[in-house]
């Protein structure tokens, strides 16, 4: 995503959280949905909070529709075995 300022591409923790309240308050019908929720994140514009919305909604679809292949994880036979060596010659006698 090319933009001429870091604010649109940029965006804090604590940005996207008010973003996801401000969606879950301001529905598709709300007047001014755009500038509102702009007013509520602070620091964005109301075309970068609707770009920031149409990025969320094409990741979405990739995900529900299976082209994205979501985060890889530990199998957790590996978690098990890295968890029971630092545990080895431990037991609940112990402590």
């Amino acid at each position: 995503m090319a933009s001429s300022s870091l604010s649109s591409s940029s965006w804090t923790q604590k940005q996207n959280k008010s973003f996801e309240r401000a969606l879950a308050v301001l529905d598709k019908d709300t007047p001014d949905r755009w500038k509102n929720v702009a007013a509520m994140v602070g620091g964005k514009t109301p075309e970068e909070v609707k770009r920031h919305y149409d990025l969320l909604m094409d990741d979405l679809r990739r995900i529900e529709s299976g082209q994205w292949p979501g985060p890889s994880y530990r199998s957790s036979s590996a978690t098990n075995s890295s968890s029971r060596s630092r545990n080895s010659g431990s037991t609940d006698d112990d402590h």
